[in-house]
């Protein structure tokens, strides 16, 4: 007799807490030894094996990066994607809590594959390396990845315990200034001075700062400056993060910046060269529809979450590019309290601590029970895909 939906969610929960120990394990693991933007070797070596030897077919190297991966059971359609990150951050380890979004991912994939088998369409496992610098999950998108997928599902650790991550649009630019080298005081009116050009740059760049919108903003470094105090500088780079709500907004403010370096140059006599330097997060776009029923499945251990605080914006992912692409999720679950920050070392030692096994494993029973939700529930696949079709037209 076939089983209920809510006797699947009972099997998959019950899967989950089966191979806790697995799962902590792996985290641990993931947590002792970081590994960092597309050299997440041994990390996706660990993964990989657990999938293989559950009997996931393994596809290893996709998209053209060494560290990225897919593990699939069943096939077809409907199709369902867990992400799994397991990028550290240079000098702090695992202090954004990739070690438990990869354990959780696994936990989630395996105990569907227990209980379903791959009767029920396609359970991917994916693995998505360089989130905190590269974007793997924007190559992924680009390389049809997520074509033929449903949902996309991962959750994320946090300070917070929101229903969806308030992420905003996000790219690097690099803006060079070409002049002229002179002595200052041999042949001084010979000069074309690049930096002084680069350093206008920064002003304009400054007061058109007190006019953007909510969530916007330029932030700059100089990455080059001149070689000798000597010398007017012929040549002067700076590299610049933009950031803005939405992904439209952040094309406005790259035109803002290209207009300003274009207006600098002019003035300044020296030649502007604008370069786009870093993959373009999109702006995260939540699936409601899934998100409500994540919320649903972890409140049944224990934890509540909420809409985000207004007006808060947690910085950018490259889960933006792919909840453009198809129905996704990206809660924060809490494992520290609000007045922590991740990508600090208190946060690292959370991502270790016994709170965050507590999450990692009624995250990956939340994210178990939604994915079977979507592969079980043809009404809700319909529904999430309406409501990703609405909020693409209505973004023009």
């Amino acid at each position: 007799m076939a089983r209920t939906l809510d006797e699947v969610h009972q099997d998959v929960r019950q899967a989950v807490t089966d191979r806790a120990g697995t799962l902590w394990e792996a985290a641990l693991r993931l947590h002792a030894d970081p590994e960092y933007a597309f050299a997440e070797h041994r990390a996706a070596a660990l993964l990989t094996g657990e999938l293989e030897k559950a009997g996931f077919a393994v596809e290893r190297g996709i998209a053209g990066m060494p560290t990225a991966f897919a593990a699939r059971s069943g096939r077809g359609r409907p199709a369902v994607a867990l992400l799994l990150e397991y990028d550290a951050l240079p000098g702090l380890g695992h202090a954004c809590g990739h070690n438990l979004i990869a354990a959780a991912g696994l936990g989630a994939a395996l105990a569907l594959h227990d209980v379903l088998d791959g009767t029920a369409g396609c359970v991917a496992a994916v693995g998505t390396p360089a989130e905190e610098g590269g974007g793997g999950k924007a190559v992924e998108v680009d390389a049809g990845v997520f074509d033929g997928v449903d949902a996309a599902l991962m959750f994320h650790p946090g300070v917070h315990d929101w229903r969806w991550a308030p992420l905003t649009a996000q790219v690097q630019y690099k803006v060079a200034f070409h002049g002229r080298a002179a002595h200052p005081t041999g042949n001084p009116t010979e000069g074309v001075d690049a930096l002084a050009a680069l350093i206008e740059l920064f002003n304009v760049l400054a007061v058109l700062g007190r006019r953007l919108p909510e969530a916007a903003h330029v932030q700059g470094i100089v990455t080059h400056g001149g070689t000798a105090t000597n010398i007017v500088p012929e040549y002067a780079e700076g590299r610049f993060g933009l950031r803005a709500a939405t992904t439209g907004a952040l094309d406005d403010l790259v035109g803002r910046l290209r207009e300003a370096a274009e207006g600098v140059a002019r003035a300044t006599g020296t030649r502007a060269e604008v370069e786009q330097v870093a993959v373009r997060y999109d702006h995260f776009r939540d699936s409601a529809v899934l998100s409500d029923r994540f919320a649903g499945h972890l409140s049944r251990s224990g934890l509540t979450l909420t809409r985000p605080a207004p007006g808060v914006y947690l910085g950018s992912s490259d889960i933006g590019n792919v909840s453009a692409r198809v129905p996704a999720i990206h809660p924060f679950v809490a494992i520290m309290e609000e007045d922590g920050s991740d990508h600090t070392p208190a946060f690292a030692a959370a991502a270790a601590s016994g709170r965050a096994r507590e999450v990692l494993l009624a995250a990956a029973q939340a994210l178990a029970c939604t994915a079977a939700d979507v592969l079980l529930r043809p009404e809700l696949r319909e529904e999430a895909w309406a409501g990703h079709r609405a909020g693409a037209a209505a973004e023009g």
